[in-house]
């Protein structure tokens, strides 16, 4: 018969917490991503504002711990890239 650990259980619910929390953030992330990229295939006004919406929360998920530094820095630096070859195409 296996013994009730109160420690596993509280650890579990953490866990599961903050689980939920970093979902949320990621979701959020990759939704401000496919805003960016939606808005600059159609060259839309506010492609610059929603470049800088992505790396404000790609810099968020980053400082919480959610994603690496390093991925949260390829991901901006690609957004970037991708803005300035439409800004130069235009």
């Amino acid at each position: 018969m296996a013994k009730k650990i109160s420690s596993a259980e509280k650890r579990h619910r953490k866990s599961e917490e903050r689980r939920l929390r970093n979902k949320s953030t990621k979701s959020a992330v990759k939704t401000s991503v496919k805003k960016f990229v939606s808005f600059a295939q159609k060259n839309d006004p506010e492609t610059e504002a929603a470049l800088k919406e992505m790396i404000k929360k790609l810099d968020t998920a980053a400082g919480k711990g959610i994603i690496t530094k390093n991925a949260a820095a390829r991901k901006k630096s690609r957004m970037q890239r991708y803005y300035n070859t439409i800004k130069t195409a235009q």
